[in-house]
């Protein structure tokens, strides 16, 4: 697994501009038409940049190592679109067109592309109990966010209304545009601000979005999370953050913050909790009952068991994997009496006597 970072030779807590210089730096050091250039290095850098730039991906990256982001045939480093890209010749030399998504679209302060604009991403905190962390649950969380119009479905026209052709983009859905820059001439193209990218408006706009096809409103959110879960686990679901006029919809971060319990703590896929006896079970065995995150287990000590000894009580830990559970690893604490009455002190006594 590449570290993006390490190629942009950028650090973790990196800001947006950092990622900018690093890769500006880079792109002008490696590019193939430069004398020393590298086109390997070149990629690398682009794609680094491709994941960094990019707040979704960064996050799916700095969480999980990796993107989810899905790719087509046209579709190469890290979600990095070179479908429309028109050759290193002349790179940075002026008169040179490119077109190279909505990476360099933005990069260079496009804003938008043919195939419409995302919507924003959102994120919200979740506290869960340690149960619940461990045996998952349901939560259902009402937000505000922009959504699409609950009147007119996201088409931005009034009941029954007929839709013309956008006058401002006539009827094609984007606007190109060409930009001078340092390194030449980009052509890019963005949606349409008037019709969206749609290429048609509404004739009668809804009376409750204006014609847009969204709205700020309060939407409840069914969360489901699954068992086994870690404090700081981000759950993504796409499409569940705010739509965009004429585009899809952005994600759903739910960050979950899992309270500690007095009596568990997990290692691994395993519970760990502690279990104080006397001194003479620890020295005849007994039998003790325990709680465990499933109701109340049987617990034999043998006899001659050692102060810290862990004891194990199967398939009552973490639940993973396909019915798969951890187990429950007991911590035995001898609880050492700190006085003794004369007739126990006789026994010790006699005990040591006899070299035990």
């Amino acid at each position: 697994m590449k570290d993006y970072y390490q190629v942009l030779g950028v650090t973790k807590t990196a800001t947006e501009d950092d990622i900018k210089k690093a890769f500006r730096t880079l792109a002008h050091k490696y590019h193939p038409d430069k004398k020393g250039g590298d086109e390997k290095k070149f990629k690398e850098v682009s794609e680094a940049y491709a994941i960094l730039s990019d707040k979704k991906r960064r996050a799916e990256y700095d969480t999980y190592g990796k993107t989810f982001a899905g790719g087509g045939a046209h579709q190469g480093f890290g979600g990095f679109d070179f479908s429309n890209f028109r050759g290193f010749e002349g790179f940075g030399q002026g008169g040179v067109e490119f077109d190279l998504g909505d990476i360099f679209g933005e990069f260079f302060g496009s804003t938008g592309s043919p195939r419409g604009r995302r919507g924003r991403d959102i994120s919200i905190d979740i506290e869960l109990p340690f149960r619940e962390s461990v045996f998952g649950t349901e939560r259902r969380v009402l937000i505000a966010k922009t959504a699409l119009c609950s009147i007119c479905g996201g088409t931005g026209a009034s009941k029954g209304s007929k839709t013309i052709s956008c006058t401002v983009c006539n009827g094609k859905g984007n606007i190109r545009e060409s930009r001078n820059s340092f390194f030449g001439t980009f052509t890019s193209a963005r949606s349409c601000p008037h019709c969206h990218g749609k290429g048609e408006v509404p004739e009668k706009p809804c009376e409750i979005c204006r014609g847009v096809g969204v709205a700020k409103r309060e939407e409840e959110i069914r969360v489901v999370v699954p068992g086994g879960v870690e404090d700081g686990e981000m759950i993504r679901m796409p499409g569940r953050g705010e739509a965009a006029p004429g585009g899809g919809a952005g994600d759903l971060y739910v960050k979950l913050h899992i309270k500690p319990d007095p009596r568990f703590s997990r290692e691994g896929n395993n519970l760990v909790t502690a279990l104080p006896i006397k001194l003479t079970d620890a020295l005849l065995g007994g039998e003790y009952r325990i709680r465990s995150l499933d109701g109340e287990e049987v617990l034999q000590v043998p006899a001659g068991v050692s102060h810290g000894e862990v004891l194990r009580i199967r398939g009552k830990g973490i639940p993973y994997g396909r019915g798969a559970r951890g187990d429950l690893l007991v911590e035995i604490d001898i609880e050492f009496p700190k006085k003794l009455s004369k007739s126990a002190r006789d026994l010790v006594e006699k005990l040591r006597s006899e070299g035990l």
